[in-house]
């Protein structure tokens, strides 16, 4: 007997208005192609939502339903650059399961606004509003880092949220 839960994680970009979307859409979209690279198999267990949060709760049902509806039990918010706070916060707290958030490292600045992306930036304030509104979320001790990094993240998240998925789903 095999009661070890199986885990898909979804992953959810997340951009400011200020910021072009397709930043964060080609960073996800980046992200996805480097965990297929160096993980194979294992990217069947990893969903790419469509949809890019930006600046809106609207936004925020629109992926929530989304991830919901593919099957997915652990999430990732994907800062491509600055995320909206309280719509990345918002996923993460009506999300039924483990979640993680992660932030893309700056690139060469060719096609970023003001040679800016600003993700860091926007990790720190993502944490800082989920303290405030008292929603655990895991975040890794770095959380910034290209598609390479941040693939690797993912992958070592997998086991956090098998674990937090058996626990909630643990009957005594």
């Amino acid at each position: 007997m095999n009661n070890i839960p199986e885990v898909k994680i979804g992953v959810v970009a997340v951009s400011r208005d200020c910021f072009p979307e397709s930043l964060s859409v080609n960073r996800r979209k980046a992200l996805m192609e480097a965990f297929a690279a160096q993980y194979g198999a294992e990217a069947a267990s990893v969903y790419e939502c469509p949809i890019c949060i930006v600046e809106s709760e609207i936004h925020m049902v629109q992926a929530l339903e989304d991830v919901k509806k593919n099957g997915c039990n652990a999430l990732v918010v994907y800062l491509g650059n600055f995320g909206p706070e309280i719509s990345e916060t918002l996923l993460a707290k009506h999300f039924d399961g483990p979640a993680m958030f992660i932030a893309a490292a700056e690139e060469s600045g060719d096609n970023l606004v003001g040679g800016r992306g600003d993700a860091y930036c926007g990790m720190l304030n993502a944490s800082y509003n989920l303290k405030l509104r008292e929603i655990k979320a895991y975040i890794p001790e770095n959380p910034v880092g290209d598609a390479a990094d941040c693939a690797r993240m993912i992958h070592e998240f997998i086991p956090i949220a098998r674990a937090l998925v058996g626990l909630n789903s643990l009957k005594i």
